[in-house]
Protein backbone atom coordinates (compact mmCIF):
# COMPACT_ATOMS: atom_id res chain seq x y z
CA UNK A 1 0.00 0.00 0.00
CA UNK A 2 1.44 3.34 -1.05
CA UNK A 3 1.20 5.80 1.80
CA UNK A 4 0.09 9.33 1.02
CA UNK A 5 1.40 12.14 3.25
CA UNK A 6 -1.19 14.92 3.62
CA UNK A 7 0.04 16.61 6.81
CA UNK A 8 2.46 19.20 5.44
CA UNK A 9 1.29 21.89 7.88
CA UNK A 10 2.62 19.73 10.71
CA UNK A 11 5.97 19.32 8.99
CA UNK A 12 7.13 19.28 5.40
CA UNK A 13 9.48 16.74 3.88
CA UNK A 14 13.15 17.74 3.97
CA UNK A 15 14.05 19.39 0.68
CA UNK A 16 17.02 17.95 -1.24
CA UNK A 17 18.64 21.40 -1.23
CA UNK A 18 18.45 21.49 2.57
CA UNK A 19 19.89 18.00 2.91
CA UNK A 20 22.82 18.89 0.64
CA UNK A 21 23.56 22.08 2.58
CA UNK A 22 23.38 20.26 5.91
CA UNK A 23 25.71 17.48 4.82
CA UNK A 24 28.26 20.05 3.66
CA UNK A 25 27.97 21.89 7.00
CA UNK A 26 28.67 18.66 8.90
CA UNK A 27 32.23 18.76 7.61
CA UNK A 28 32.90 22.15 9.22
CA UNK A 29 34.82 21.82 12.43
CA UNK A 30 34.95 25.46 13.52
CA UNK A 31 32.83 27.34 16.04
CA UNK A 32 31.22 30.34 14.28
CA UNK A 33 32.33 32.58 17.14
CA UNK A 34 36.00 31.67 16.68
CA UNK A 35 38.21 34.08 14.74
CA UNK A 36 40.46 31.52 13.06
CA UNK A 37 39.89 30.20 9.53
CA UNK A 38 37.79 27.24 10.66
CA UNK A 39 35.57 29.49 12.75
CA UNK A 40 35.21 31.99 9.92
CA UNK A 41 34.14 29.19 7.58
CA UNK A 42 31.35 28.19 9.96
CA UNK A 43 30.36 31.83 10.42
CA UNK A 44 30.16 32.22 6.65
CA UNK A 45 27.60 29.40 6.48
CA UNK A 46 25.46 31.03 9.18
CA UNK A 47 25.56 34.44 7.52
CA UNK A 48 24.86 32.98 4.09
CA UNK A 49 21.74 31.33 5.49
CA UNK A 50 20.72 34.56 7.18
CA UNK A 51 20.94 36.28 3.82
CA UNK A 52 19.01 33.51 2.06
CA UNK A 53 16.18 33.76 4.58
CA UNK A 54 16.14 37.56 4.44
CA UNK A 55 15.82 37.42 0.65
CA UNK A 56 13.12 34.73 0.65
CA UNK A 57 11.09 36.45 3.39
CA UNK A 58 11.47 39.97 2.01
CA UNK A 59 13.32 41.00 5.16
CA UNK A 60 16.31 42.86 3.74
CA UNK A 61 17.49 45.34 6.33
CA UNK A 62 15.81 43.48 9.19
CA UNK A 63 17.48 41.56 12.02
CA UNK A 64 17.14 37.75 11.92
CA UNK A 65 17.83 35.94 15.18
CA UNK A 66 18.20 32.17 14.90
CA UNK A 67 16.42 30.11 17.56
CA UNK A 68 15.57 26.46 18.21
CA UNK A 69 12.21 26.94 16.49
CA UNK A 70 9.16 29.19 16.30
CA UNK A 71 8.20 28.31 19.88
CA UNK A 72 11.42 29.81 21.24
CA UNK A 73 11.06 32.75 18.85
CA UNK A 74 7.58 33.39 20.28
CA UNK A 75 8.93 33.38 23.82
CA UNK A 76 11.78 35.72 22.87
CA UNK A 77 9.38 38.13 21.18
CA UNK A 78 6.62 38.16 23.78
CA UNK A 79 7.94 37.33 27.24
CA UNK A 80 7.03 40.08 29.70
CA UNK A 81 5.15 42.21 27.15
CA UNK A 82 1.49 41.64 28.18
CA UNK A 83 0.27 41.40 24.59
CA UNK A 84 -3.25 40.72 23.35
CA UNK A 85 -4.11 37.75 21.17
CA UNK A 86 -6.95 35.52 20.00
CA UNK A 87 -7.90 31.95 20.82
CA UNK A 88 -7.10 30.83 17.25
CA UNK A 89 -3.37 31.42 17.72
CA UNK A 90 -0.94 28.51 18.01
CA UNK A 91 -0.35 27.30 21.57
CA UNK A 92 3.21 28.69 21.44
CA UNK A 93 1.71 32.16 21.03
CA UNK A 94 -1.30 31.68 23.31
CA UNK A 95 1.09 30.87 26.16
CA UNK A 96 2.26 34.50 26.17
CA UNK A 97 -0.92 36.46 25.43
CA UNK A 98 -4.20 37.57 26.92
CA UNK A 99 -6.91 35.94 24.79
CA UNK A 100 -9.13 38.98 24.40
CA UNK A 101 -9.24 39.61 20.64
CA UNK A 102 -12.63 38.57 19.17
CA UNK A 103 -12.89 36.02 16.34
CA UNK A 104 -15.72 36.06 13.80
CA UNK A 105 -17.49 33.02 12.37
CA UNK A 106 -15.37 33.34 9.22
CA UNK A 107 -12.16 33.18 11.27
CA UNK A 108 -11.29 36.87 11.12
CA UNK A 109 -9.72 38.56 14.16
CA UNK A 110 -10.54 42.15 15.12
CA UNK A 111 -7.48 44.02 16.43
CA UNK A 112 -8.12 47.20 18.39
CA UNK A 113 -4.59 48.13 19.47
CA UNK A 114 -2.04 46.85 16.91
CA UNK A 115 1.07 47.83 18.85
CA UNK A 116 -0.12 45.72 21.79
CA UNK A 117 -1.34 42.74 19.79
CA UNK A 118 -0.24 39.48 18.17
CA UNK A 119 -1.95 38.13 15.05
CA UNK A 120 -1.03 35.10 12.95
CA UNK A 121 -0.66 35.55 9.21
CA UNK A 122 -2.31 32.20 8.41
CA UNK A 123 -3.97 29.61 10.60
CA UNK A 124 -2.42 26.14 10.67
CA UNK A 125 -5.77 24.33 11.03
CA UNK A 126 -8.15 26.24 8.76
CA UNK A 127 -5.61 27.91 6.48
CA UNK A 128 -7.49 31.22 6.80
CA UNK A 129 -5.26 34.21 6.01
CA UNK A 130 -5.53 37.38 8.08
CA UNK A 131 -5.23 40.98 6.96
CA UNK A 132 -2.58 42.35 9.31
CA UNK A 133 -3.00 45.88 10.68
CA UNK A 134 -0.07 48.26 10.39
CA UNK A 135 2.03 48.57 13.51
CA UNK A 136 1.30 45.05 14.78
CA UNK A 137 3.63 43.94 17.57
CA UNK A 138 4.16 40.32 16.45
CA UNK A 139 2.89 38.04 13.69
CA UNK A 140 3.24 34.28 13.51
CA UNK A 141 4.24 33.69 9.88
CA UNK A 142 5.29 30.05 10.22
CA UNK A 143 2.54 28.64 8.00
CA UNK A 144 2.52 31.45 5.43
CA UNK A 145 6.28 31.67 4.84
CA UNK A 146 7.09 29.53 1.82
CA UNK A 147 3.46 29.04 0.76
CA UNK A 148 2.35 32.63 0.14
CA UNK A 149 4.20 35.54 -1.53
CA UNK A 150 4.78 37.58 1.62
CA UNK A 151 7.47 40.08 2.56
CA UNK A 152 8.28 41.07 6.13
CA UNK A 153 9.11 44.60 5.03
CA UNK A 154 5.52 45.22 3.89
CA UNK A 155 3.66 43.20 6.51
CA UNK A 156 3.76 46.17 8.88
CA UNK A 157 4.66 44.07 11.93
CA UNK A 158 7.47 44.79 14.35
CA UNK A 159 8.43 41.12 14.62
CA UNK A 160 7.63 37.81 12.88
CA UNK A 161 8.05 34.16 13.85
CA UNK A 162 9.24 31.61 11.26
CA UNK A 163 10.25 27.95 11.34
CA UNK A 164 12.43 25.80 9.08
CA UNK A 165 10.53 22.51 9.08
CA UNK A 166 7.30 24.07 7.80
CA UNK A 167 8.92 24.83 4.43
CA UNK A 168 11.17 21.85 3.94
CA UNK A 169 14.04 22.63 6.27
CA UNK A 170 15.14 20.60 9.31
CA UNK A 171 13.24 20.38 12.58
CA UNK A 172 14.67 22.22 15.56
CA UNK A 173 15.59 25.56 14.01
CA UNK A 174 13.60 28.75 13.52
CA UNK A 175 14.05 32.48 13.68
CA UNK A 176 12.67 35.72 15.02
CA UNK A 177 12.65 38.43 12.36
CA UNK A 178 12.49 41.99 13.64
CA UNK A 179 12.76 45.53 12.44
CA UNK A 180 16.33 46.71 12.82
CA UNK A 181 16.86 48.57 16.07
CA UNK A 182 14.04 46.83 17.95
CA UNK A 183 14.76 46.79 21.67
CA UNK A 184 14.63 43.19 22.85
CA UNK A 185 16.01 41.54 25.99
CA UNK A 186 17.64 38.13 25.66
CA UNK A 187 15.98 35.18 27.35
CA UNK A 188 19.06 32.96 27.02
CA UNK A 189 22.12 34.77 28.33
CA UNK A 190 25.72 33.76 27.98
CA UNK A 191 28.21 34.38 25.20
CA UNK A 192 26.15 37.03 23.44
CA UNK A 193 25.68 35.26 20.11
CA UNK A 194 23.01 36.40 17.64
CA UNK A 195 23.64 40.10 18.26
CA UNK A 196 23.26 39.55 22.01
CA UNK A 197 19.64 38.42 21.63
CA UNK A 198 20.14 34.63 21.91
CA UNK A 199 23.27 33.20 23.47
CA UNK A 200 24.58 29.74 22.69
CA UNK A 201 26.64 28.32 19.85
CA UNK A 202 24.60 28.48 16.67
CA UNK A 203 23.16 25.28 15.18
CA UNK A 204 25.28 25.60 12.04
CA UNK A 205 23.97 22.43 10.39
CA UNK A 206 20.31 23.28 11.00
CA UNK A 207 20.78 26.91 9.99
CA UNK A 208 22.44 25.85 6.74
CA UNK A 209 19.43 23.65 5.95
CA UNK A 210 17.01 26.45 6.87
CA UNK A 211 18.68 28.87 4.49
CA UNK A 212 18.75 26.41 1.59
CA UNK A 213 15.11 25.43 2.18
CA UNK A 214 14.00 29.06 2.26
CA UNK A 215 15.78 29.76 -1.02
CA UNK A 216 14.20 26.69 -2.66
CA UNK A 217 10.75 27.58 -1.31
CA UNK A 218 11.07 31.07 -2.77
CA UNK A 219 11.86 29.56 -6.16
CA UNK A 220 8.79 27.30 -5.91
CA UNK A 221 6.59 30.32 -5.30
CA UNK A 222 8.04 32.16 -8.27
CA UNK A 223 7.50 29.10 -10.49
CA UNK A 224 3.83 28.71 -9.60
CA UNK A 225 4.21 25.45 -7.67
CA UNK A 226 1.74 26.46 -4.97
CA UNK A 227 -0.89 27.49 -7.49
CA UNK A 228 -0.82 23.90 -8.75
CA UNK A 229 -1.19 22.74 -5.15
CA UNK A 230 -4.20 25.07 -4.78
CA UNK A 231 -5.80 23.43 -7.83
CA UNK A 232 -5.38 19.99 -6.25
CA UNK A 233 -6.80 21.24 -2.95
CA UNK A 234 -9.85 22.54 -4.81
CA UNK A 235 -10.27 19.24 -6.68
CA UNK A 236 -10.26 17.43 -3.35
CA UNK A 237 -12.66 19.89 -1.73
CA UNK A 238 -15.11 19.68 -4.63
CA UNK A 239 -15.02 15.88 -4.62
CA UNK A 240 -15.72 15.70 -0.90
CA UNK A 241 -18.44 18.33 -1.05
CA UNK A 242 -20.17 16.53 -3.92
CA UNK A 243 -20.14 13.24 -2.04
CA UNK A 244 -21.04 14.40 1.46
CA UNK A 245 -24.01 16.59 2.33
CA UNK A 246 -23.39 16.48 6.07
CA UNK A 247 -19.86 17.89 6.01
CA UNK A 248 -18.96 21.50 6.83
CA UNK A 249 -16.01 23.03 4.97
CA UNK A 250 -14.34 25.62 7.17
CA UNK A 251 -13.16 28.85 5.52
CA UNK A 252 -14.32 27.79 2.05
CA UNK A 253 -15.24 31.37 1.10
CA UNK A 254 -12.21 32.97 2.74
CA UNK A 255 -8.66 33.53 1.56
CA UNK A 256 -6.73 30.45 2.64
CA UNK A 257 -3.36 28.84 2.37
CA UNK A 258 -3.25 27.12 -1.02
CA UNK A 259 -2.70 23.66 0.47
CA UNK A 260 -5.06 23.56 3.44
CA UNK A 261 -8.51 21.98 3.76
CA UNK A 262 -10.34 21.82 7.09
CA UNK A 263 -13.71 20.10 7.31
CA UNK A 264 -16.00 18.59 9.94
CA UNK A 265 -18.69 15.93 9.90
CA UNK A 266 -20.60 16.50 13.18
CA UNK A 267 -20.72 13.37 15.30
CA UNK A 268 -17.73 11.66 13.67
CA UNK A 269 -14.76 12.40 15.91
CA UNK A 270 -11.68 13.82 14.24
CA UNK A 271 -9.38 11.44 16.11
CA UNK A 272 -11.37 8.48 14.79
CA UNK A 273 -11.09 9.75 11.22
CA UNK A 274 -7.34 10.26 11.60
CA UNK A 275 -6.86 6.68 12.81
CA UNK A 276 -9.10 5.18 10.13
CA UNK A 277 -7.38 7.09 7.34
CA UNK A 278 -3.95 6.22 8.76
CA UNK A 279 -4.82 2.53 8.57
CA UNK A 280 -5.82 3.11 4.94
CA UNK A 281 -2.48 4.72 4.15
CA UNK A 282 -3.17 8.45 4.52
CA UNK A 283 -1.44 10.77 6.99
CA UNK A 284 -3.71 13.65 8.08
CA UNK A 285 -4.37 15.40 11.39
CA UNK A 286 -7.16 16.57 13.67
CA UNK A 287 -5.70 20.05 14.18
CA UNK A 288 -2.31 21.49 15.06
CA UNK A 289 0.36 18.80 15.37
CA UNK A 290 1.31 20.16 18.79
CA UNK A 291 -2.17 19.44 20.16
CA UNK A 292 -3.65 16.77 17.90
CA UNK A 293 -2.63 13.98 20.29
CA UNK A 294 -4.94 15.41 22.95
CA UNK A 295 -8.59 14.36 22.85
CA UNK A 296 -10.38 17.68 22.78
CA UNK A 297 -12.39 19.89 20.49
CA UNK A 298 -10.47 22.26 18.24
CA UNK A 299 -9.88 25.53 20.11
CA UNK A 300 -9.71 27.28 16.74
CA UNK A 301 -13.16 26.16 15.60
CA UNK A 302 -14.61 26.76 19.07
CA UNK A 303 -13.32 30.33 18.98
CA UNK A 304 -14.95 30.75 15.57
CA UNK A 305 -18.33 29.86 17.09
CA UNK A 306 -18.71 26.22 16.11
CA UNK A 307 -20.38 23.97 18.69
CA UNK A 308 -18.22 21.48 20.57
CA UNK A 309 -19.48 18.45 18.64
CA UNK A 310 -18.57 20.02 15.31
CA UNK A 311 -15.23 21.32 16.62
CA UNK A 312 -14.38 17.82 17.86
CA UNK A 313 -15.21 16.35 14.44
CA UNK A 314 -12.84 18.48 12.37
CA UNK A 315 -9.86 17.17 10.45
CA UNK A 316 -7.16 18.96 8.46
CA UNK A 317 -5.72 17.83 5.17
CA UNK A 318 -2.64 19.77 4.05
CA UNK A 319 -1.02 19.10 0.69
CA UNK A 320 2.55 19.67 -0.47
CA UNK A 321 4.42 20.25 -3.73
CA UNK A 322 4.89 16.50 -4.22
CA UNK A 323 1.16 15.70 -3.85
CA UNK A 324 -0.34 14.21 -7.01
CA UNK A 325 -3.91 14.33 -8.36
CA UNK A 326 -4.23 10.58 -7.89
CA UNK A 327 -3.36 11.06 -4.20
CA UNK A 328 -6.24 13.44 -3.55
CA UNK A 329 -8.72 11.44 -5.62
CA UNK A 330 -7.84 8.25 -3.74
CA UNK A 331 -8.17 10.13 -0.46
CA UNK A 332 -11.61 11.43 -1.43
CA UNK A 333 -12.80 7.99 -2.48
CA UNK A 334 -11.51 6.34 0.70
CA UNK A 335 -12.82 9.02 3.05
CA UNK A 336 -16.28 9.08 1.47
CA UNK A 337 -16.53 5.29 1.82
CA UNK A 338 -15.72 5.57 5.51
CA UNK A 339 -18.14 8.44 5.97
CA UNK A 340 -20.98 6.34 4.52
CA UNK A 341 -20.11 3.51 6.90
CA UNK A 342 -20.08 5.94 9.82
CA UNK A 343 -23.56 7.22 9.00
CA UNK A 344 -24.82 3.65 8.48
CA UNK A 345 -23.60 2.69 11.97
CA UNK A 346 -25.05 5.83 13.50
CA UNK A 347 -28.47 5.36 11.87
Amino acid sequence: MKRVYLDHNATAALRPEARTAMIAAMDLVGNPSSVHAEGRAAKTVVERARGQIASAFGADGADIVFTSGATEAAALAMAGRNLQGAAIEHDAVRAWTQEVLPVSRDGRVAVSAASQSVLQLANSETGIVQALPSGLAVTDATQAFGKLPVAFNWLGAEMALISAHKLGGPKGVGALVMKRGTDLAALIKGGGQEMGRRSGTENVIGIAGFGAAAQAASADLANGVWEKVRELRNILENALEAGSKATIFVGKDQERLPNTLCFATPGWKGETQVMQMDLSGFAISAGSACSSGKVRASAVLTAMGFDEQTAASAIRVSLGPETMEDDVLRFAETWLEKEKKHHARAA
